[in-house]
């Protein structure tokens, strides 16, 4: 049968021993079961033949579209043909990975093994392979598969992250505002914590990406069926650096974002929000708002607050303090104004006070009182 001008089609299966192609194409080399012998003295992974990957139509192969280079990684089983027929046999191409049950872990002095080694405890190196990470399992990841006995490393993680070291739920306190005498009133004290993991996979419905850093994404399909033929969904989305750093979408649609490091949002026009519910800040370190930067006139600093509530501001042990370096401080009150000193009240006015009152004054004091002045009028 002709392919490609050639009499003869051959496939070939093997291992992948080296991706780090010079030309940078996303080749690799592979050791071919029945055409290349285990004993690298004989071959060494360096003499193996570059293998071309037949990329998915999702990747157009060309000027950096789609995904590249093709991610397979030493270990790796995969199937292919030689462009050159059952001669030369040295035109290869990966049309695909074969995933299996490692029986047993790679050996870096043979053929048909991942050549890179791991470190033991002491840091010294061995002859076990990198790849397969383990044995007597599926190659399927551990997110997909949800073997409680073998669970995946980031799920046990996110576990944590959400548990204080006793075992409790990490909790997260909001303002408690104290009630100050009779105007003013105490606000609720309500903490709050992460959401419960919603994590349920089943296999074959949740679909798993990971890099070689651990860098994981996860669409999760999955759901149960009870004996009384009631469908419960365990739908997710999740994604989460190798650090720790992840954001999810959980079963009820909740988004649960988690940054181990700082968090940096650079917007370059507009940044509008909608909250119909509530919102609760907690800072443990210092809190700063710079308004108008640029000094453009009417780019104001606007609060208001809704009828039949209230703006609560306490500080627990420091000095509230507002300064207006060139222009007013007004106050515009529509009932009662009123003001409790613990300590001294101090007011200098380096210009003139003027105050109108139209109902009566009563000053009351238990000490004596001074009024100095170049002139003083009574009723003149």
């Amino acid at each position: 049968m002709a392919f490609l001008g050639i009499s003869e089609f051959k496939h070939f299966v093997g291992v992948v021993e080296d991706r780090f192609d010079p030309e940078k194409l996303g080749r690799l080399r592979v050791r071919c079961l029945g055409v290349h012998t285990s004993n690298k003295n004989k071959i060494a992974t360096a003499d193996l033949p570059w293998a071309s990957v037949l990329l998915p139509t999702t990747s157009a192969g060309i000027s950096g579209l789609g995904q590249s280079p093709s991610f397979i990684v030493e270990g790796a089983w995969v199937w292919g043909y030689f462009r050159d027929g059952s001669g030369l046999m040295q035109e290869m191409v990966i049309v695909g990975t074969l995933p299996g049950r490692p029986a047993e872990l790679g050996n870096t002095d043979s053929g048909f093994y991942d050549p890179n080694f791991r470190l033991d405890k002491d840091g010294q190196p061995t002859n076990i392979s990198v790849y397969p990470k383990e044995m007597a399992e599926p190659d399927t990841n551990r997110l997909a598969v949800n073997n409680p006995d073998k669970e995946h490393t980031s799920l046990t993680s996110r576990i944590a992250d959400r548990l204080e070291p006793t075992g409790e739920v990490k909790q997260v306190p909001t303002a408690d505002f104290d009630e100050v005498g009779s105007n003013i009133a105490a606000s609720d004290t309500d903490n709050w914590s992460q959401p419960a993991i919603t994590y349920n996979a089943v296999y074959p419905y949740n679909h798993v990406f990971e890099s070689e850093s651990g860098h994981i994404k996860e669409y999760d399909d999955s759901f149960t069926v009870d004996e009384d033929g009631i469908r419960t969904n365990h739908y997710r989305i999740y994604e989460r650096h190798s650090s720790g750093t992840s954001y999810e979408i959980d079963t009820a649609g909740n988004r649960i974002d988690l940054n181990m490091a700082s968090y940096f949002n650079i917007t370059n026009k507009d940044n509008k929000h909608y909250i119909k519910g509530n919102s609760d800040v907690t800072i443990d370190g210092r809190h700063k708002v710079f308004i108008n930067k640029s000094g453009t006139a009417d780019n104001n600093y606007d609060i208001q607050v809704g009828p039949n509530a209230n703006v609560n501001i306490q500080v627990d042990n420091g000095n509230l303090n507002v300064v207006t370096k060139t222009g007013q401080f007004n106050f515009d009150v529509g009932s009662d104004m009123n003001v409790n000193v613990g300590g001294n009240y101090n007011l200098n006015v380096q210009g003139s006070e003027t105050k109108t009152v139209e109902g009566t004054t009563t000053h009351n004091t238990t000490g004596s009182t001074t009024i100095r002045g170049s002139t003083i009028d009574l009723n003149p």
